[in-house]
């Protein structure tokens, strides 16, 4: 598995450098007692390494069988796993997976399963903290809609948490989407919600770990032709 830096991290890191090196570089020159700036090259160096480590991005590639499986956006740990109503965009019950994301993880977004976007929406909100089940709905958020082929409406939610502030996603409704590509990124800590039919065969459990666009979450259910599709619209 290679890693890179992701691009959302590229400006941050190139001044968090700047900053370092002309704090750093005064303090070793005109500070007599070496052991202080010594001390401050080791913890600014522990800082520069946990901030390239946070904005690492991974080329992954699944390589098990995808047709109606659903795929973890994220990497993290599985917060919550329930029977709720969504009501801003499938407005039906349905299951929410949700995976918290801490600061050592990847915090790049996979879209999780193949399909057509159809919904895409920002929401500004307050900053709990992410593993709050209030977060889903109080916190800053971008909401987005993949229709699968097996016909069924895919809701993903990207949460801020009381670190992070800020939400990227990177797809656009009508666009083609696939479990290789990034749906986003959020910076410094939060999760995702993954809204799943009722009849979806989970895969997770509470406490379980997960790898974005790696770990295979559930697999959804293809509808009969007879069956009304428009339930999860």
């Amino acid at each position: 598995m290679k890693y890179k830096i992701h691009r959302e991290g590229l400006s941050i890191i190139f001044v968090l450098l700047v900053i370092l090196l002309a704090f750093n570089v005064p303090a070793y020159l005109f500070i007599e007692y070496k052991p202080i700036p010594i001390a401050f090259i080791v913890i600014s160096t522990i800082l520069f390494l946990l901030v390239i480590n946070f904005f690492r991005s991974p080329r992954r590639h699944y390589k098990g069988e995808i047709e109606n499986m659903v795929l973890s956006s994220v990497d993290g740990t599985v917060v919550a796993l329930e029977e709720v109503y969504e009501d801003e965009c499938l407005h039906c019950n349905c299951i929410q997976l949700s995976v918290f994301m801490s600061v050592f993880n990847v915090h790049a977004n996979w879209v999780p399963v193949n399909g057509i976007v159809k919904y895409v929406k920002h929401h500004n909100g307050r900053f709990l903290a992410a593993y709050l089940p209030k977060s889903s709905t109080e916190n800053e958020r971008s909401s987005v809609v993949i229709s699968t082929p097996a016909g069924h409406d895919i809701l993903v939610r990207q949460i801020a948490g009381a670190v992070a502030r800020r939400i990227v996603t990177y797809v656009e409704p009508g666009e083609n989407v696939s479990v290789e590509q990034h749906m986003g990124f959020i910076k410094f800590g939060s999760r995702v919600d993954i809204y799943l039919p009722l009849d979806s065969e989970i895969f997770v459990k509470l406490g379980d770990k997960t790898t974005g666009g790696i770990t295979p979450i559930a697999r959804i259910k293809p509808r009969n032709n007879n069956d009304n599709s428009t339930s999860n619209s």
